[in-house]
């Protein structure tokens, strides 16, 4: 997992389909867009543009993705991730791996909180059990932008 904000330039030099992507978190206006999914490069890296209102940590299933790199993106509001390593020892609550490359758990060991505030992102690797959307103070309306990069091409 990494975190950061967005107005700090890359500490390191990230692979291009990273690059890429936090190119387009730094450069769209999300406030301009209606909610939906847009290509970057095809399936390969495009973005999935959410409002939501977060809800208790114990209402939101903690998730894996086994193709992607999840870059969680926070536009506007507040929130709370969870998140842990993968120990192997979730018990899976719903698989929909193939259809949507998500395992969904019914917990997670470990988990420690991540405070988004507007500019924060979070790459979710597939080792990493992630739990967005949690309240921070009260539950609040958010827009996240979930930029979703292909393991393909990272390797």
């Amino acid at each position: 997992m990494i975190f950061g904000h967005i107005s700090q330039e890359n500490a390191l030099p990230f692979p291009s389909a990273i690059q890429k992507a936090l190119h387009f978190l730094r450069t769209t206006d999300f406030a301009s867009l209606k909610p939906g999914e847009i290509e970057i490069e095809g399936r390969r890296i495009y973005a999935q543009i959410i409002d939501l209102t977060t809800r208790p940590r114990e209402e939101n299933r903690p998730e894996v993705h086994r193709r992607y790199i999840d870059i969680q993106f926070l536009a506007s509001g507040e929130e709370y991730i969870g998140v842990a390593s993968d120990t192997g020892n979730n018990e899976i609550a719903e698989s929909l791996l193939e259809e949507r490359d998500i395992i969904f758990y019914h917990g997670m060991e470990n988990e420690s909180l991540l405070t988004m505030v507007p500019g924060s992102y979070a790459m979710f690797f597939p080792q990493d059990v992630h739990r967005p959307a949690c309240v921070y103070q009260a539950p609040s309306a958010i827009r996240k932008v979930v930029v979703k990069v292909a393991l393909t091409e990272i390797y």
